[in-house]
């Protein structure tokens, strides 16, 4: 008799566990649904950039870090075109992966610069965009200090979400050319503005902290010039 009476119990409990799982299910569903993922563009194929690890030599990290989350993945993890849910990354990831993301930015920085101070056609672009490259160029020698510090392997080539930034410059040209690379300008200072300025709070490290620090006031005039410049250009 005590056996029968435990087991409407045990049922009821099954139950419960299992409309539980589906309410879990539900609210993870809504939650990606509300996250605004592939709300932009969808830009370059993330199958032609392989995620970090793989053979091409992008930004990998050494550290043995194996937490969950966006936080302790690099931006090649990161859909290409998703810039909402790369900037949801930036409250949680680990200083390596700071620095494997900061390292990709400098490349799309440098690359486009070089590209841009070619085949603008003001004078004002063409001049800001050899600034990048100078400062851009500098700023990747001293995080490559700091990723051997902490043992990070700075990527080789963009991660998809900047080289669907980059992508955005393909095929144009005079007026246009001038257009899109101030623009791109204006939407990668706003993405390291916001990623270094997190880091500048929590950093783990002290002097991936100070590296932070010191660079938020410089990011902070290059995006209002770049600002200036492209109202100019528009």
């Amino acid at each position: 008799m005590k056996t029968m009476k435990a087991l409407p119990h045990f049922l009821v409990m099954g139950a419960l566990l299992v409309g539980g799982a589906c309410s879990s299910s539900k609210t993870s569903s809504d939650a990606t649904a509300d996250s605004g993922v592939g709300a932009m563009p969808s830009g370059t194929d993330v199958a032609n950039n392989p995620p970090a690890g793989t053979a091409n030599g992008a930004a990998t990290s050494s550290t043995g870090d194996t937490g969950t989350g966006m936080g302790s993945v690099a931006a090649a993890d990161v859909p290409a075109g998703d810039l909402a849910v790369f900037m949801g990354t930036f409250s949680t990831m680990t200083d390596p992966v700071f620095l494997i993301d900061a390292g990709s930015s400098n490349i799309l920085e440098i690359q486009v610069g070089e590209l841009a101070a070619q085949k603008a056609a003001s004078p004002d672009v063409r001049k800001f965009a050899q600034s990048m490259v100078a400062l851009h160029t500098q700023n990747d020698q001293e995080l490559r200090t700091l990723a051997r510090e902490l043992n990070a392997t700075l990527p080789t080539t963009m991660l998809p979400v900047h080289q669907h930034l980059a992508d955005r410059m393909l095929g144009k040209t005079g007026k246009s050319f001038d257009e899109s690379y101030m623009d791109l300008m204006e939407k990668a200072h706003k993405l390291d503005i916001a990623m270094f300025e997190v880091k500048s709070k929590n950093a783990e490290n002290p002097a991936v902290k100070s590296f932070a620090t010191r660079n938020l006031p410089l990011l902070h005039s290059r995006r209002a010039l770049a600002d200036k410049i492209e109202n100019k250009v528009d």
